[in-house]
């Protein structure tokens, strides 16, 4: 008995995690309504001199993409005496000389090339270094596989006014959003960050963070707040809460796209959402303590918690599917009270809430078209599904940054499809060495399968939704893993 009160109070605890971190969710869908009437109003006026700007583009072995990048930032609409761009090149392949004949095309752009040979401090070291360098006042970022808009520079600089604004982040759109239902499903979850999240936060004077590229910072904030640190595997989110913490304010701007490429694998996913996750789990236990003691008003502490802790949701869910195994059979057996089943069955009423969130910044994205109707009938439960299926990959992340594990920086394969100039499977840059949770991920598919089956068996649907979704989630994951893993070989 002892262990099953174990396994229920494990299922509790996780789901009331998911409980609240959906209210969070739908606290920032309430001020997403209100930035949605209010952001018209922000102050921004055109400077009578513009600044000198230094636009740095960090890369590592971009074969694919690395000329589109470069042609992109030469056609940026700014004056050219006032700009500056960092070319910031940790290469170790031919990217080097690709780099070194393209930037020949532009003589009349400032091209400024620092190729590094030790990469130490990866992206976070590639940028401290060109900063010591950079003659700007203000630093615009875009990796590799951006296409800055032309007119960024000149949408983004009059958010500046304010001396205390530190940085404007745009928002990132999808260059390949209908490549496949990979990149729809992170589309579908970029764009809820985006509008919801992004726009909530910002509205109501909570931490936002900048995403690392597609955004611009005065020179100053970034050395004001201790400069670019590589402690972490999130740089952007580390120096943003560095920066807010000494008083910054930052701006967020949905309405400039900066153009991207989603990762039109599932290993590539993985890598990046890896990274992403434990990242962010280390930002967390770096900056949670501090954030709790300092003096900000309560809501903004809320959201700088369910902000820096949001990936441990996928612990949570992990936690909360298996342990909801146990309570199903102890259910089934009479061993709990039947009230308690059907009082477990209620938590899931925090899925509802964060569907709704997506389900909103999907008709959002899509300016309430027709065609959005058709499309989030089977996007949002497919992606609810493969989020899920994600919770193993994702977990470990979490576990291994909250706990301080070190691991290196690595870079997510950018693909280029669209030139045509190589085929999916003849990327050199995939990762081919499969991990072993994603056999686990294929031992998870199966088990919830097996629930399925029980369910209809036993006529007792309580769980049918929930495991369902997990069953069809780790199938998808496990399937794409598989066959992307093995690309190229």
């Amino acid at each position: 008995m002892i262990f099953l009160y174990i396994l229920c109070g494990l299922y509790f605890l996780g789901m009331l995690f998911i409980l609240v971190y959906s209210l969070a969710q739908g606290h920032l869908l309430l001020h997403f309504f209100k930035a949605r009437k209010e952001w018209n109003a922000t102050p921004r006026k055109t400077p009578e001199n513009w600044p000198k700007v230094t636009v740095q583009l960090p890369v590592f072995n971009e074969l694919y993409v690395v000329e589109r990048l470069i042609e992109s930032a030469a056609r940026l609409n700014y004056s050219k005496e006032l700009l500056e761009i960092q070319i910031l090149d940790d290469s170790t392949d031919q990217t080097v000389e690709l780099i070194q004949e393209k930037i020949k095309e532009f003589p009349e752009v400032n091209f400024s090339y620092v190729h590094r040979t030790n990469r130490q401090g990866f992206k976070a070291g590639a940028l401290r270094e060109g900063l010591e360098t950079a003659s700007g006042e203000f630093i615009a970022i875009f990796d590799a596989d951006f296409v800055p808009d032309p007119d960024f520079l000149i949408k983004t600089i009059p958010f500046f006014s304010n001396e205390k604004i530190g940085m404007v982040q745009t928002r990132w759109t999808h260059l390949n959003r209908d490549y496949s239902i990979l990149t729809r499903l992170q589309a579908f979850a970029l764009d809820a960050h985006f509008f919801i999240e992004q726009m909530g936060r910002n509205q109501q004077g909570a931490f936002i963070n900048f995403n690392g590229t597609g955004g611009i910072w005065r020179k100053s904030c970034i050395q004001d707040a201790g400069n670019w640190h590589d402690d972490t595997l999130t740089e952007d989110l580390d120096l943003s809460y560095r920066a807010q913490r000494k008083g910054w304010k930052f701006v967020y701007r949905p309405e400039i796209e900066s153009p991207a490429e989603l990762p039109p694998v599932m290993s590539a996913i993985k890598s990046q959402q890896f990274r992403w996750t434990k990242g962010g789990a280390e930002c967390a236990v770096k900056h949670a303590n501090a954030v709790s003691h300092e003096k900000h008003p309560f809501q903004v502490k809320f959201h700088a918690f369910a902000h820096l802790f949001n990936s441990t949701i996928f612990i949570a869910v992990l936690l909360t599917s298996l342990s909801s195994l146990g309570v199903w059979w102890a259910g089934e057996l009479g061993l709990i009270p039947d009230f308690f089943v059907k009082l477990s069955g209620l938590f899931l009423i925090g899925f509802v809430l964060i569907a709704g969130v997506y389900l909103v910044s999907f008709f959002y994205a899509k300016k309430g078209s027709s065609k959005a109707v058709f499309g989030v009938i089977w996007q949002l439960p497919l992606f609810l599904s493969v989020s899920m299926g994600l919770a193993l990959h994702n977990a470990q992340a979490v576990w291994e940054g909250l706990t301080g594990k070190k691991s290196p920086f690595i870079r997510t394969p950018k693909f280029n499809l669209e030139s045509g100039k190589v085929g999916l499977a003849r990327n050199k840059y995939l990762l081919h060495k499969m991990p072993l949770t994603t056999w686990f991920e294929a031992i998870l598919a199966v088990v919830f399968w097996g629930m399925v089956y029980l369910a209809f068996r036993e006529s007792n649907f309580l769980f049918l939704p929930f495991h369902f979704l997990l069953a069809f989630g780790y199938t998808l994951v496990f399937a794409t893993s598989f066959k992307s893993y093995g690309l190229g070989r």
